[in-house]
């Protein structure tokens, strides 16, 4: 008798106690086995070159890159990938993008653990799953609309060094983090500008709090 083999899992959280109950959990289920944990956006992408997993278990307030953005470059490369989003966010608005941008399933980590495991076990046999908090049928959701789709005009990377701003990173310190130099950062920042019409680094930050790169 052939016994499947257990789900590939990443987990993407940038709280320890947290990531480590998570971990704790899933390594007492034998249908999933953790192949690694990931604290920074940044960091998923070469991860999943590495570790090669079958489902991500992501939040969407990360260091780095927002979650939405993250799930948008993995899915790009992988598109059979399995993403289930793992939020304190309880906006109906954040799961319809986290949905829309191609997420399999949304939970809230206030619930109950169960609702964790009905989760990872619905989104690996390719269902969709919504937190029971939420209601209502997921797959009627329109896509959210952030705010009236200016983001839409910006870049992966330059959502990427908005949100670095937005956290108080310096140019350089952007740059290391991005493998970039700091020329590449300086005409980010005045893309950013000019796109957003913004004057300094204050209004860069009302703009990541207001297109839900940073929770407000």
């Amino acid at each position: 008798m052939n016994v499947a083999a257990p789900m590939r899992v990443l987990i993407v959280e940038d709280h320890g106690l947290l990531a480590d109950g998570v971990r704790f959990l899933l390594e007492r289920q034998a249908r999933f086995q953790v192949t690694g944990v990931v604290a920074d956006g940044c960091q998923v992408y070469q991860a999943c070159l590495r570790l090669t997993p079958d489902l991500v278990l992501l939040d969407l307030s990360l260091p780095g890159m927002d979650g939405i953005d993250v799930i948008r470059q993995l899915r790009r490369r992988w598109p059979a990938l399995r993403i289930l989003v793992f939020s304190a966010s309880a906006g109906e608005h954040r799961c319809r993008e986290a949905l829309a941008a191609g997420a399999m399933g949304y939970v809230f980590k206030r619930s109950h653990r169960q609702v964790l495991l009905d989760g990872l076990a619905q989104v690996a046999a390719g269902r969709r799953y919504v937190d029971p908090a939420l209601g209502g049928e997921p797959l009627s959701w329109r896509p959210a609309q952030e705010c009236n789709e200016l983001p839409a005009r910006l870049t992966l990377r330059e959502r990427q060094v908005l949100k670095l701003i937005a956290e108080g990173r310096r140019n350089r310190e952007i740059a290391e983090q991005l493998s970039v130099s700091i020329k590449t950062v300086e005409t980010h920042r005045f893309n950013l500008m000019r796109k957003l019409d913004a004057h300094n680094a204050a209004e860069l930050s009302t703009w990541a709090r207001r297109i839900g790169l940073l929770e407000c």
